[in-house]
């Protein structure tokens, strides 16, 4: 019997301090996450168990016979641990796969786990209840929980362990995931096993309580042994993130362990030796120990030093290869998602620039720590990294970590933003090479088609004015003359797309806005859209040309009228606007939807059956060379309508030009 109290003494040692390091770890690394909140329940209650039975094992030493009040809080101790061991053991698991593997739980698991809590309420009435009836029949003392009844919890509650854990163990896709849950199901059954051949005495059988505890001592240490390996060597559940904490709980936990070992063998040196000079010897000889210490974990400190550094600069690396895709966006929700991952964080956000109307950042369910780091260049505030633990402090190793970033991310922003630049130059370019290379093909079509068209228009018109012409050849004649017009027409808007405007001159603006209106109001009456201007009573001059004022004026105006083709009507406004001048023309048409607003000002694109795709292309172009800029706003009203604004630097007489950006064909500009 000497070895069982031997074997049950370590057990429970060794089980009190493995679960009380269980519990730092997962407050240190708490989430508001109902798994996380039973999982620490877990936790707590096989904790209770230990420390009962180590709690009256001490006693047993130091007194002989453990006092009857001692006895009393180790069966409370163990009795509160036990009475919810095995709903607990049902929740966590449930709760493991609802919340940290996202699969579904079958319904009748769902309602059988939550009935499970209903047991510690019935078994804890019923023993009050027959206590007070029967003070002295075994009914009352069998549900007194002494360690021999909570043996029989504890083996249905490894039993049921050990069923979960298969289950998860078979279904689990991540091997470290699958490594870990087998390993617990081994344990839970070895608790099982032991429990369950433990000898019986007395009648009716029961396990032997000797047994029952040295089994479960000694046995129930590996699954949080396992979770404790697992956490720190795999990271699991992301609590093992910040090692400075692991650090400090483990050597926690040694200096309980030297500081029991003193008073252990202060007490036995007790008869030849005072314990304070016991005490006081074998805490002096901590000083000898030091040297050697030293030499065995530095190495292991200066390795993680290294390997800290090293993923420090491999983040850096990753960061640095995603600024060069040339997308500040882009790079700063990789660098949110690469620093979370990183430090095992809750949340991060990046904000360059930063936003003063952004509400701080949160840790969720504001359990955690939050730390605020300035991005900075040339000693300003260019932007903030924000970061948010999982519950505990961020420790020092964590918030240099953080801080070092922080100085390289200022850097990276400026790199995406010269490369998102270049490219936008590169593209620019690009398009101007192509629009040139259209413009040369343009001039040489219509140039190679306009003298033949123009004789055979000739040669028509010379026809038609015979007298003798039959009816049916004048209809053909006048049907082919109306197709050389049309197609002239085309022509000619390939020329003008081709050739630039000659700008630098005071183009009187309103007076031209009105002449062009009134060009297109008997066209517009005829297809029933009323046609109106609203223009200021001063004239507004524009360092322009007029021509190409004229131009976008025509196809902003024949864009409208056709885009009415039941009626409706135009609305055709001028305005100035501080330094500039507006110009907005309005139909209520169908509209224009998100899709075609980007490439409506791209030429050749169109959505007519015989257009060209080159008048919208010819006003971005001509507002362009002017200096101005552009947009396109659809719908504007009841689901329809659409309102092209345009506004140009005043020239002469309204004030000194001044370029406004060449975004012309940007339709969210404005």
């Amino acid at each position: 019997m000497a070895l069982l109290f031997y074997l049950r003494l370590i057990g429970l040692t060794a089980g009190t301090l493995v679960y009380l390091f269980l519990l730092a770890l997962i407050l240190g690394h708490r989430r508001p996450r109902l798994f996380e909140r039973l999982l620490f329940l877990l936790i707590l209650s096989l904790f209770a168990i230990y420390a009962g039975g180590l709690l009256e094992i001490n006693a047993e030493i130091q007194y002989g016979s453990a006092p009857q009040s001692t006895r009393l809080l180790s069966s409370l101790l163990i009795a509160l641990g036990t009475l919810f061991l095995l709903p607990l053991v049902a929740q966590t698991h449930m709760e493991y796969c609802r919340q940290v593997r996202k699969v579904s739980v079958s319904a009748w698991f769902r309602h059988g786990s939550y009935s499970l809590f209903v047991l510690p309420v019935f078994v804890v009435a019923f023993a009050l209840y027959s206590s007070h009836i029967h003070p002295e029949s075994k009914l009352a003392s069998l549900f007194r929980f002494p360690i021999s009844q909570a043996g029989t919890v504890a083996l249905a509650s490894a039993f049921l362990a050990a069923v979960l854990q298969f289950r998860i163990a078979r279904s689990a896709k991540d091997s470290i995931e699958r490594a870990l849950f087998w390993r617990l199901f081994v344990a839970s059954l070895l608790v099982f096993l032991s429990l369950f051949i433990a000898p019986t005495t007395g009648h009716p059988p029961v396990a032997d309580p000797e047994y029952v505890l040295t089994f479960f001592a000694i046995f129930g240490v590996f699954p949080g042994a396992l979770l404790i390996y697992y956490a720190l060597r795999r990271n699991f559940l992301e609590y093992g993130a910040q090692r400075n904490l692991v650090y400090a709980l483990s050597a926690t936990v040694l200096a309980l362990l030297y500081l029991a070992l003193v008073h252990r063998i202060s007490g036995w040196l007790a008869p030849v030796f005072p314990p304070e000079a016991t005490a006081s010897v074998l805490l002096f000889v901590l000083i000898f120990l030091f040297e050697p210490l030293e030499r065995a974990i530095g190495p292991v400190l200066h390795r993680r030093f290294r390997e800290r550094v090293s993923r420090l600069q491999s983040l850096t690396l990753d960061l640095q290869q995603e600024a060069r895709h040339g997308d500040l966006g882009r790079l700063i929700a990789h660098a949110e998602r690469r620093i979370r991952e990183e430090f095992g964080l809750a949340a991060v956000r990046v904000a360059i620039p930063r936003d003063p109307l952004q509400s701080p950042l949160e840790s969720p369910g504001g359990l955690g720590h939050v730390v605020r780091i300035s991005l900075l260049k040339d000693r300003e505030e260019v932007g903030l990294l924000e970061a948010a633990s999982t519950g505990s402090y961020l420790t020092g190793e964590t918030s240099a970590g953080l801080e070092f970033l922080a100085e390289q991310l200022p850097p990276m922003a400026d790199l995406c933003r010269l490369i998102e630049e270049k490219l936008r130059l590169e593209r620019e370019l690009a398009e101007r090479e192509r629009l040139a290379l259209l413009g040369q093909m343009a001039a040489s079509v219509s140039h190679n088609l306009r003298n033949p068209l123009s004789s055979m228009k000739t040669v028509l018109q010379v026809q038609l004015e015979k007298p003798d012409l039959p009816a049916d050849v004048r209809h053909d004649c006048a049907l082919v003359l109306g197709e050389i017009d049309r197609m002239s027409a085309k022509l000619k808007q390939l020329l003008n797309f081709a050739k630039p405007s000659v700008n630098g001159q005071s183009v009187a603006a309103v007076a031209l806005a009105k002449q062009t209106a009134a060009l297109f109001r008997h066209d517009a009456g005829r297809r029933n859209v009323v046609l109106e201007f609203d223009g200021p009573n001063e004239e507004i001059s524009i360092l322009a040309s007029e021509e190409g004022l004229s131009e976008i004026l025509s196809n902003l105006i024949v864009n409208a009228i056709e885009a009415q083709p039941d009626g409706g009507r135009v609305q055709i406004v001028l305005a100035r606007k501080a330094d500039h001048l507006e110009i907005q023309v309005e139909d209520r048409g169908p509209g224009v939807s998100v899709d075609l607003r980007s490439r409506i000002f791209q030429p050749f694109f169109t959505t007519k059956a015989t257009g060209t795709g080159l008048g919208l292309a010819i006003v971005a172009r001509r507002v362009d060379e002017m200096g101005g800029r552009m947009s396109c706003e659809s719908p504007i009203g009841e689901g329809k309508g659409t309102r092209f604004r345009v506004m140009f630097p005043l020239g002469a007489r309204g004030g000194a030009a001044k370029p406004m950006g060449d975004h012309a064909n940007d339709p969210h500009r404005g």
